[in-house]
């Protein structure tokens, strides 16, 4: 059958700004930052330990979009369980490190794609920098700086009053520096806060005082409507700036939901190429039709 062409002009994704300029990184095979397309992460609901669930869970998020995974490493077990999940993930596995210093040497020897530690939550981290870096260097392994507004380090909270913008941001930087000493700059920073004006401006600051790739993120955002809002606005605000080189929406929903909102503000801002798109209106006194069904039976068929 031969195809017969409609006459329809492409219309080409324009950005909706250039792209803020910074280092390139390499998660697995992902590119982030350095002008890479943004790319969509999400995190794993499973116990880590739980081999099977996490990898069934890893591989719905993959068919879904998700582009790079994060999966939590609390206890041993799940450090045990880390090797086996990079090797059979099909998309690249972060470890994500609160606490214990030594999993994230655990998560490198894993082979994971990269680490997020969060400082704030890691006692004496800024003590092992110097061994964490060496580790990250030799294995190629990126190291994501998370600095969190409810884990802040409590000499920041005393000397702000509260997570402000500058706080995290400070955070942030420091722990940055630390690594720098020792040669190492394969970093990606996230400076999150569940208040979106507090985070918008976080980010502002930091973009203008380092050339690292940054992951965005809310977090503690909500359910899944008040998540998807506050996400949406925020990473609106800043991707419409040319900030930003990958996201995770976080949503207190299954992560699969997370992907599809993610995969949808970055459709919407022209940062990735428009799949099919619905475009129905919101109906009112002249619709002869049941629009609102009509619009949902359509989405169904479209996502069966």
């Amino acid at each position: 059958m031969t195809a017969v062409s409609l006459g329809l002009p492409e219309v080409p994704v324009r950005p909706i700004a250039e792209r803020r300029v910074s280092r390139r990184i390499q998660v697995g095979p992902v590119a982030v930052g350095g002008g890479a397309p943004v790319s969509v992460q999400s995190m794993t609901t499973t116990r880590t330990s739980d081999i099977g669930a996490t990898l069934q869970q890893i591989a719905e998020l993959t068919a879904s979009g998700c582009q790079i995974v994060r999966v939590a490493c609390p206890t041993q077990d799940d450090a045990d369980a880390l090797a086996t999940i990079a090797r059979k993930s099909q998309i690249p596995v972060i470890a994500d490190i609160h606490f214990q210093p030594k999993y994230v040497f655990a998560a490198i020897d894993a082979g994971c794609a990269a680490v997020r530690v969060n400082p704030g939550n890691i006692k004496q981290f800024d003590d092992k920098v110097k061994e964490i870096a060496r580790a990250a260097r030799d294995a190629g392994t990126p190291i994501r700086i998370g600095v969190n507004a409810g884990s802040l380090d409590r000499r920041l909270l005393q000397k702000y009053g509260r997570a402000t913008p500058e706080a995290l941001v400070e955070s942030a930087l420091w722990e940055a520096s630390l690594f720098e000493e020792h040669g190492f700059r394969d970093i990606k920073i996230s400076v999150k806060h569940n208040d979106p004006v507090v985070m918008v401006n976080a980010y502002r600051q930091l973009a203008a005082q380092c050339d690292y790739p940054l992951h965005l993120g809310v977090t503690e955002a909500g359910p899944a409507f008040q998540g998807t809002i506050k996400s949406a606005v925020a990473f609106g605000a800043l991707l419409s700036e040319g900030i930003g080189d990958t996201i995770r929406v976080s949503l207190s929903a299954p992560p699969a939901e997370e992907v599809k909102v993610g995969i949808q503000i970055l459709e919407s801002l022209g940062l990735r190429q428009r799949r099919l798109e619905i475009v129905s209106c919101p109906s009112c006194g002249r619709a002869q039709v049941d629009v609102y069904k009509l619009a949902d039976e359509v989405t169904a068929g479209l996502e069966a």
